[in-house]
């Protein structure tokens, strides 16, 4: 009798990390898939599914402007119950730290059903930052029965918080998975503006911002930008601005009149992977660039003072910045102008992943319910 897995998922990185286990899971002749979608984020977390031919069951649809952590974590944990109530699946994976992760976790738990947890492990080591999807993946933790781990820094963490190690699995991180198929795909640029920026060959300085414990900086943040569009002009700088209004309101201002900058809406998936392929340097403080931008070589700074994606910042191929306008300036144009300080970037290996995860995430989760055998874990060696 085959099991019947729920995978549960609401913002655009928990679609692009889940997608390649949702198909993998299609694929299985043991286990079965139920997909639900909380609708944390909407247009961009319908673009994924769409790119992976993924049809949710279940659309919680919570989704409103400038609702409370407390509203949306709420609205989850309502309407998922009923859910796992008419579904009775054998297990619930989620995916990440989000508010979606948090609620649909100790809503599976509260039924008895084990939950999985893709990219298990990751830790800051600071509750407030980033804020609140530390606390969400501590949270988490708790109540997992199934921690797949990217790496075994993320398995190590795990280990000194007393986690059984029977319970971990090293898979690899899934995002590298959906990388190569997406750029296999080789999607298109909407925009004619990237097109040409794209087929111009000139360098480019691609900046993506939008995290919560940077609201109070991200004025330091425009205005950075807007510098260094001033001091390289051969460079192209590309935005795609977030659409919360908290961050377009701090951040765009600083950007009018620039002749180089480029500010876009939110690219979907498959053409912000094309645009970091064109990219020649990222600037960013979001979580699931850090991993995907080393697997297409190119160096990426991080705005923020933590990661809890440590591994690829001893590789070499990140490096954390902070938000001071002077360190910001400083470390994009150290990059754009020193080309042996940029090679040893661009070159650092990426420790990931290999495209495999979702396989060995598979077999885990199988082997989990007693009907698989569990794959070696991945090793970047």
């Amino acid at each position: 009798m085959t099991k019947r897995i729920m995978t549960v998922y609401g913002t655009r990185p928990e679609a692009i990390k889940v997608a390649p286990v949702i198909k993998a899971l299609e694929a299985s002749a043991e286990l079965d898939s139920i997909t639900v979608v909380t609708g944390q984020h909407r247009e961009m977390l319908d673009q994924v599914n769409e790119i992976f031919g993924i049809t949710p069951d279940h659309d919680l649809n919570v989704f409103a402007h400038r609702q409370t952590l407390n509203a949306l974590m709420s609205k989850v944990f309502d309407g998922l119950d009923a859910v796992l109530e008419s579904e009775a699946p054998d297990a619930v994976v989620v995916q990440g730290d989000t508010s979606t992760v948090a609620a649909a976790s100790i809503a599976a738990f509260y039924r008895q059903i084990p939950v999985v947890h893709v990219e298990a492990g990751l830790r800051s080591g600071d509750i407030s930052s980033p804020f609140p999807e530390e606390a969400n993946r501590k949270i988490t933790s708790q109540v997992t029965a199934l921690h797949l781990a990217p790496t075994s820094t993320s398995r190590d963490n795990l280990l000194r918080e007393n986690v059984d190690p029977a319970t971990i699995a090293v898979t690899g991180n899934t995002v590298i998975d959906a990388l190569f198929h997406t750029v296999e795909q080789d999607i298109p640029f909407n925009d004619p503006a990237l097109k040409e920026i794209e087929a111009s060959g000139r360098p480019v300085l691609l900046v993506t911002t939008h995290r919560r414990e940077n609201w109070h900086v991200m004025e330091v943040v425009g205005r950075a930008v807007a510098r260094l569009a001033r001091e390289l002009p051969h460079y192209s700088v590309v935005l795609p601005a977030h659409r919360n209004p908290i961050v377009r309101d701090a951040v765009l201002p600083a950007l009018e009149g620039l002749e180089n900058v480029l500010v876009t809406e939110p690219l979907a998936y498959g053409e912000f992977t094309r645009m970091m392929a064109a990219s020649t340097i990222v600037l960013t403080d979001s979580g699931g660039v850090q991993e995907e931008a080393p697997s297409l070589g190119k160096p990426v700074l991080v705005m923020r003072e933590n990661t809890e994606r440590p591994e690829a910042v001893d590789a070499g191929t990140v490096k954390l910045i902070g938000t001071d306008e002077e360190r910001i300036v400083a470390e994009v144009s150290r990059l754009a102008t020193d080309s042996a300080h940029y090679a040893s970037m661009a070159n650092a290996v990426n420790p990931y992943g290999d495209g495999a995860a979702a396989a060995r995430s598979v077999a885990a989760i199988g082997h989990l319910l007693g009907v698989d055998d569990r794959l070696p874990d991945f090793d970047p060696r």
